[in-house]
């Protein structure tokens, strides 16, 4: 097996070391939970959200001030091998139409106040197709990790991964295959519509390309590299980042929770400060989940990608620190407590 390239050493020290989360934080939160006019426990996992938001923001009160979803857009080598439904130009046309509000995540984030941002990643540079190459050499993907670690320089107090990017649910299926083992029939699924011959080459692709790669397979950054695309890096060094600035993350779907199967395979207790937004329809993401001892907040059937799973589950952290904040006391409605 080759060495593992020193262009990596900052990222695996910091998803090494990630800072705990505040314990305290939660206990306060508790407590007040415990005083609003319902029955403890009732609210089930909108509790839970306001939880997971303390402990990973560090902050007795939580905030949700500036929420944003954050999408990461890039294009592929491998969607020369005929595995999606769309040409690549699709990914800076769907990149614009965010921009201009067309698209389903423009929509949810306009109503729901949320920030949304859209990161470029070369869209003129596919990267390499994985049957026949590396995506990325080592000193480009630790780049692009460092490029994705400068979505939270805005300052959000909550970011939700997503990404765009034709032919990237075949490589996300190869990152889990490398990952997690199986074959491309057992990662693969119709990602954009693709039909029944299309799913077959996108399962072919995915085979071809662990073939080619044996050999070098053996650390998930190396993974990373040889397999998946610049938006899978960046998703991955915004999730680092976040963890060291007191950011608690969303990951929306089957291609954004690869990056977090990147960190979860270098160390298990580097993704604890995500939340997994929803089950996709691709099958292979519930296996993913699985495999990473997570569940899906919301299964909803989605599979657009874009962020837009993420998003929903932020409006549901919204809420959740809503009441929170606002519901009244037992002691404020004059309401009787439960009888000691």
């Amino acid at each position: 097996m080759p060495p593992l390239s020193p262009a990596y050493a900052d990222v695996i020290e910091l998803l090494t070391l990630p800072p705990d989360g505040d314990e305290a934080a939660v206990a306060a939160v508790r407590a007040r939970d415990a005083q609003l006019t319902k029955p403890s426990g009732s609210l089930g996992a909108l509790e839970g959200l306001v939880e997971f938001l303390a402990r990973w923001q560090g902050r007795a009160q939580p905030r949700l001030d500036n929420p944003m979803v954050t999408i990461f857009a890039a294009n592929h080598g491998v969607t020369d091998q005929g595995v999606s439904a769309f040409p690549r130009e699709v990914t800076a046309q769907m990149v614009a139409n965010f921009t201009n509000g067309g698209a389903a995540i423009s929509q949810i984030c306009a109503l729901h106040e949320i920030n949304l941002r859209v990161f470029e990643l070369a869209l003129e540079m596919p990267t390499g197709d994985i049957t026949l190459e590396p995506a990325l050499d080592d000193k480009m993907c630790a780049a692009t990790i460092a490029y994705g670690m400068e979505a939270i320089a805005g300052k959000p107090d909550l970011i939700c991964l997503g990404e765009m990017g034709i032919g990237n649910t075949t490589v996300a299926a190869a990152i889990y295959a490398a990952l997690y083992g199986g074959s491309g029939a057992d990662w693969v699924g119709r990602g954009t519509g693709v039909d029944d011959a299309g799913l077959t080459r996108k399962a072919d692709a995915v085979d071809r390309a662990l073939a080619h790669h044996a050999g070098t397979l053996d650390h998930p950054l190396a993974i990373l590299a040889r397999l998946g695309g610049r938006e899978i890096a960046a998703m991955l060094g915004a999730l680092i980042a976040a963890r060291h600035q007191k950011v608690p993350v969303i990951v929306d779907g089957f291609v954004a929770t690869a990056a977090a199967a990147i960190a979860h395979a270098v160390n298990p207790a580097a993704i604890d400060h995500c939340l997994f937004a929803h089950t996709s329809a691709e099958s292979g993401h519930a296996r993913a989940l699985e495999a990473m001892g997570q569940k899906g907040l919301l299964d909803l059937g989605m599979r657009l990608g874009e962020g837009s799973g993420a998003a929903l589950a932020a409006v549901l952290a919204k809420t959740a620190l809503h009441l929170h904040n606002n519901m009244a006391t037992f002691e404020s409605a004059a309401v009787s407590g439960k009888d000691a």
